[in-house]
């Protein structure tokens, strides 16, 4: 694995919502033909070229990308795998993008949609028209009793989804699609690749395929979007670098929002676990969730962060969650639209944002601050030395080190051990640490990152 991964921190970016492109038929007209090579180009990826500068300040240096490749409406149901969205721009817009991201020190993921393409995809449409005599019958998985020219095919598909027909995982045409695919993106200079709805995919697909692109790309990272499962096992299975921490996201939030840190406490260990074998990805937002903010409320969402960015793992942030921003995500059409939201043409000024937006940001800035400080975070271990209801204080230590994160989520102030605790990093103390009881105290709601290294 790259060293580079250790010390990323991802910027994601969800980017046919972030730049405004219309996402379903009933948006534009002309979104009908997305699968077409001759849709108008509309240059729209500039808008996240604009906002480079904002992620670097935020201390971010990744740009985590959700998919940028052609597609019929939401960028999962893929019709082309070697065409930039014309909704989003053409290569040239993507080589300055890349390349302006470099120069920014910023590295780059693309979003890899290969458990399934889009219907409209031009390998099942051979499919459709020619059975199972067409040259690409070997890329999916179709039951072929009965069929006749002419009518549907009977392939399997992703969850339910008609429109997103799976792939056939266990054929070699697939294997050499994907490394195609990947490599001729990271040719183009993106640094990895996360890889979409990876859970469920066989490991052993993935063992097969990402050898084949680390010998000529050794420096190319692979995230894997995994769920639920055994993530260590899939890891050592399947190649892959790292897997999305869901649980701990579960643990986060909704520890916060139901007053029980228990549940937090428990997170933590499970992910303490996972450390011998990979360093999870960490997030508190993504494109599919409800927005942190929504989730436990614009004063807590600190609380969640300070968590996030001492606890071990490459952290993102979700665009927009640096401001606060409030959406829930429902299950129906469009369902998802709220939490992926167009942004301005550029970042606003800081001061022109409410104060409660203000806040949140330079919360942003000052645990990103920290994580850069302590970089061994990424893979350290996490001990729970205080616990209750609604007050918890965590230890991630090395053996010179120590960063120590105490939460109040009560509406009253607490005193909690910090055991050898000696300076404050990050948020606010009611007075200074008391360093002979190894005690501190906490104000309604209130939250700390201390160090334990001699002030």
């Amino acid at each position: 694995m790259s060293n580079w991964a250790e010390t990323v921190m991802w910027w994601h970016v969800y980017p046919l919502g972030f730049t405004g492109a219309p996402i379903r038929p009933d948006q534009h007209d002309a979104l009908a033909d997305a699968a077409g090579a001759d849709q108008p180009v509309e240059h729209r990826l500039g808008r996240i070229e604009a906002w480079l500068d904002h992620a670097v300040e935020l201390g971010l240096n990744g740009l985590l990308l959700g998919p940028v490749l052609a597609s019929s409406t939401h960028g999962y149901d893929t019709t082309d795998y070697f065409r930039l969205d014309a909704r989003l721009g053409d290569g040239h817009d993507l080589d300055r993008l890349i390349a302006a991201a470099h120069d920014r020190g910023i590295r780059v993921l693309f979003d890899g949609v290969f458990n399934h393409v889009g219907r409209e995809h031009p390998a099942f449409h051979e499919l459709e028209e020619r059975g199972p005599d067409a040259a690409t019958a070997d890329l999916f998985r179709v039951r072929w009793d009965g069929w006749q020219q002419g009518e549907p095919v009977d392939a399997d598909v992703f969850e339910g989804h008609d429109a997103l027909v799976s792939l056939n995982h266990d054929s070699p045409a697939v294997a050499d699609l994907v490394v195609e695919v990947m490599t001729h993106w990271l040719d183009r200079g993106i640094d990895g690749w996360r890889l979409d709805a990876a859970y469920a995919v066989p490991p052993a697909f993935w063992a097969q395929v990402l050898p084949r692109v680390r010998a000529e790309y050794p420096e190319a990272w692979f995230l894997g979007e995994v769920i639920h499962g055994d993530a260590a096992r899939i890891v050592e299975e399947s190649t892959i670098d790292s897997l999305t921490q869901y649980e701990l996201w579960q643990g986060i939030w909704h520890s916060i929002a139901d007053g029980n840190l228990f549940e937090l406490k428990h997170a933590i260990e499970r992910n303490n676990e996972l450390l011998p074998v990979f360093a999870p990805q960490t997030f508190v937002g993504n494109h599919d969730v409800t927005r942190i903010a929504s989730a436990v409320g614009l004063d807590l969402v600190p609380h969640a962060l300070a968590a996030l960015f001492t606890v071990a793992g490459v952290p993102s942030v979700y665009a927009g969650d640096e401001y606060g921003y409030e959406a829930v995500k429902e299950e129906r059409l469009g369902g998802d639209d709220a939490v992926r939201p167009e942004f301005a043409e550029t970042p606003p000024a800081p001061d022109s944002l409410p104060e409660s937006a203000q806040h949140i940001l330079r919360t942003h800035q000052q645990l990103i601050a920290v994580r850069r400080q302590h970089p061994w975070l990424h893979r350290a271990h996490t001990d729970v030395i205080h616990i209750d209801n609604t007050a918890m204080v965590l230890r991630t230590a090395t053996g010179t080190d120590a960063v120590i994160t105490a939460l109040n989520i009560g509406d009253a102030p607490v005193t909690v051990p910090v055991a050898d605790a000696t300076r404050l990093l990050a948020g606010a103390l009611s007075g200074d640490i008391d360093r002979r009881a190894g005690e501190a105290s906490l104000p309604s709601r209130g939250w700390a990152v201390l160090s334990a290294l001699p002030a």
